[in-house]
């Protein structure tokens, strides 16, 4: 059976990544797990190997560490990077998680922790006072609002809207920019290591606005519909892991791990997992959806965990296929006689061996089981993510249209392994230029371009439900 295709973490646990620092240490017997012992200062990253232990500053945010509740485990954004980092080294974690950005950096200062974790921007000042590693992600400083308030789209009604912002953020700085511009600019700051809670309390109609990178409005924007993004306040900015520079040899582990990260396509899966991939936001359709989390969902909960466990997916994915197919309703029927959680024809449903569609125990098992079919088949060339996106999108139009596609793409001089390049051959299908020397012939191949997209922000939406 195929690699599950579990949150990122735990796959990252067993693969490793093989990265050139893997030799620097032993290899743990398991993924890095919290640790509680005081830091010791060390001055070089070969102490760091031998203590066996890396320490991590960070903040409170479900994208950067918080606490899983069925597992009591740490969770995060950043938490999944740091372990894929520490298993590279050989050692384990202690996170420190400090109450605010200021007391995080001043531990940093301190020499209590070894790198600084905790989705923290690149600016300016803190570039001057702090070393930085790599890049592993660029983002926008948002203004996020109430929609039933005043939503500023220009710069010059940013007055208009109470504005609470995170104390010692980049935030500040960018205010500071455009009230010196302005004129007449003023906002609050509260005290706090994420803005998330910020965030809460912009839904809750507390204040009209506050301000976010755009990865975390992203996020946000999946669990709480009534927040809407007014406008960009700045450029694109990078985020990175400040580090203890006085350790010799951790900048250099660092610039080395995470080009073999940004190579491997591990940042790009590990993006996905936690913001997915969105079109243009539809509020009614993620409010439904939000919805239905809580009022359908659990009927049904217990027999994706059971599919899956049988099966190369996780559960949220199956979930999501099925909310995306029938909006979890097992009665749900098309006019082509689909029918069911699935939308199994009846020679699929024949052909895996289910007997009665409208049964959802049936109806999934039997989605299941075809996915998982399909996914065997797709060419063993095409890996990663992409293997899943091409048997989601066979499961829509079916496998004969995905070769095709494959077929036509390399015929373009596009990568026939790569779903990017296959998502823009497949509405080609449909275009009499191409499908007349197809040998499966015309489909309307734009259809499981939107099917694939469609699964990915409800799987993206879900399991931001879930954290």
């Amino acid at each position: 059976m195929a690699l599950k295709l579990r949150r990122l973490s735990k796959a990252l646990a067993l693969a490793g990544l093989s990265l050139a620092l893997v030799q620097c240490g032993p290899q743990p017997s398991q993924a890095p797990i919290e640790q509680t012992q005081a830091q010791t200062r060390i001055s070089s990253l070969e102490e760091l190997l031998i203590g066996g232990r890396l320490v991590v500053l960070t903040l409170d945010g479900p994208t950067i560490h918080a606490t899983d509740a069925d597992t009591s485990a740490p969770t995060g954004y950043e938490v999944d990077l740091v372990r894929a980092f520490a298993i590279d080294l050989g050692v384990s974690v202690q996170y420190e998680v400090m109450p605010d950005i200021d007391s995080l950096l001043a531990a940093l200062d301190a020499g209590d922790g070894h790198v600084a974790a905790a989705n923290l921007t690149v600016t300016d000042e803190r570039a001057r006072k702090y070393d930085f590693g790599p890049a592993y992600r660029t983002v926008r400083e948002q203004l996020v609002c109430n929609d039933s308030g005043p939503v500023p789209t220009r710069l010059d009604r940013l007055a208009e809207a109470r504005i609470v912002v995170l104390e010692g953020s980049s935030y500040r700085g960018t205010l500071e920019d455009h009230a010196r511009r302005l004129g007449g600019l003023e906002w609050t700051e509260a005290n706090g290591g994420s803005a998330m809670p910020l965030l809460e309390q912009v839904q809750a109609d507390a204040f009209d606005c506050t301000i976010a990178d755009s990865h975390l409005a992203d996020f946000a924007r999946r669990r709480l519909p009534d927040i809407v993004v007014g406008l960009d306040l700045s450029e694109e900015q990078s985020l990175a892991w400040a580090y203890d520079s006085s350790i010799d040899g951790l900048g250099d582990a660092l610039d080395t791990w995470f080009a073999g990260a940004h190579a491997t396509g591990f940042l790009e899966e590990l993006d996905e997992r936690w913001f997915g991939r969105f079109g243009d936001f539809d509020y009614v359709d993620v409010a439904e959806f939000i919805n239905r989390v809580e009022t359908r969902l659990p009927e049904y909960e217990a027999l994706f965990r059971l599919a899956a466990d049988d099966s190369p997916f996780e559960w949220e994915l199956i979930a999501a296929q099925a909310y995306q197919e029938s909006h979890w309703d097992p009665d749900a029927i098309s006019a082509t006689g689909v029918e069911g959680l699935m939308m199994l024809t009846l020679s699929t449903a024949e052909r895996v061996g289910i007997a009665d569609r409208t049964d959802p125990r049936q109806s999934i098992e039997g989605g299941v089981t075809y996915l998982t079919d399909l996914y065997g088949r797709v060419p063993d060339s095409v890996t990663g993510q992409d293997r899943l996106w091409f048997a989601l999108a066979a499961y829509n139009v079916g496998m004969g249209h995905m070769y095709d596609t494959r077929a036509l793409a390399e015929r373009l001089g596009r990568d026939k392994n790569s779903w990017a390049d296959l998502e823009a051959t497949l509405p080609l299908l449909s275009d009499p230029d191409y499908y007349p020397s197809l040998r499966y012939g015309y489909a309307r191949g734009y259809e499981p371009v939107a099917y694939v997209q469609k699964v990915r922000e409800y799987r993206a939406l879900l399991e931001a439900q879930r954290l």
